[in-house]
């Protein structure tokens, strides 16, 4: 019956059968007998007919606002019948290197599939986030494998590797020992995943710093940098290193080390729908993210591992 309406409706606005059956691929007798059938249905005519010509009737002028509200009513049922079921909000805990470079282009990618699903980002350090994923706080975290295992009843998908690199305001010493003599040291928070791993570092090597500031934001610490504050060894793939036109890199001896990007979830989360398209959608876009941080010379700029 909804086709009827339909039919009603560009009739009422053509005032021909003969044109509303051309835009509705209907010959002009189909036309005339869906109105017909209508008219039957509602008890009334809802076209005056004269020769080849029609016009709404009274009665069709009068009905013309309530079927106009039908179908457009009818139209919204239909979409509601095809969007995602799943509509419950997700809790996705972020470390902040990844809130700002990996998270715009994943919830881009998610939400060309599931456009209503509401997302609370929860910001904090990778073990902040893997206590609360553990508390059942979270569903899922993207953050920075931890060191000390992880749960069983927990999943780890690496998204990519994540080389250190000790920085430097442009003209300072480019020898590492020389540099933490001259300047002071811009800590990357030693409570951190990443920052425990600069601190063993430096011990490592028997490098000792100048400490001048402690932050657990790599970008901002190199924003620090490139103001001439202090050097740093920061993780340097998803900061704008390359943007920082005064800052250097600064060659550190030894085996260089890195810090795995990955997305923490419970089992629960995987099985729904939604949660596992947004971990598919962090999947895609560190691929992409490595493929174009290979293309611009990082060798281990990124990629599922």
């Amino acid at each position: 019956m909804i086709r009827y309406f339909r039919t009603f409706l560009v009739a009422a606005e053509t005032a021909s059968f003969s044109k509303a059956g051309d835009r509705l691929g209907l010959t002009q007798s189909a036309v005339s007998a869906q109105i017909r059938r209508l008219e039957e249905e509602l008890g009334c005519a809802l076209f005056d007919r004269t020769g080849k010509s029609v016009a709404l009737s009274e009665q069709g002028r009068r009905l013309l606002p309530d079927a106009i509200r039908f179908v457009d009513l009818y139209e919204t049922m239909k979409g509601h019948a095809h969007r995602p079921t799943d509509l419950a909000p997700i809790d996705l805990g972020a470390v902040s290197t990844v809130q700002s470079t990996l998270l715009p282009r994943a919830m881009q990618r998610f939400r060309a599939h599931y456009p209503l699903t509401h997302v609370n980002i929860i910001p904090g350090m990778s073990t902040q986030l893997l206590t609360q994923v553990d508390a059942r706080e979270l569903e899922v975290a993207v953050m920075i494998k931890p060191r000390l295992g992880i749960p069983a009843e927990l999943k780890w998908i690496p998204l990519m590797r994540e080389s250190f690199a000790a920085i430097a305001p442009l003209g300072a010493p480019d020898e590492l020992k020389a540099l933490l003599a001259a300047m002071p040291f811009i800590r990357y928070n030693r409570h951190s995943a990443g920052g425990h791993m600069v601190d063993r570092y430096l011990k490592r090597h028997r490098l000792w710093v100048n400490e001048g500031m402690e932050l657990d934001e790599p970008a901002v610490i190199l924003q620090m940098v490139e103001q001439g504050l202090g050097c740093a060894i920061i993780p340097a793939r998803l900061v704008p290193l390359g943007q920082c036109r005064h800052v250097q890199v600064v060659p550190m001896p030894g085996r260089p080390f890195h810090r795995e990007v990955g997305v923490l979830a419970r089992a629960s989360a995987l099985a729904r729908p939604t949660t596992a398209a947004l971990i598919d959608a962090f999947v895609d876009t560190a691929r992409a993210w490595g493929a174009e941080t290979a293309a611009d010379g990082n060798p281990d700029g990124g990629g599922q591992q």
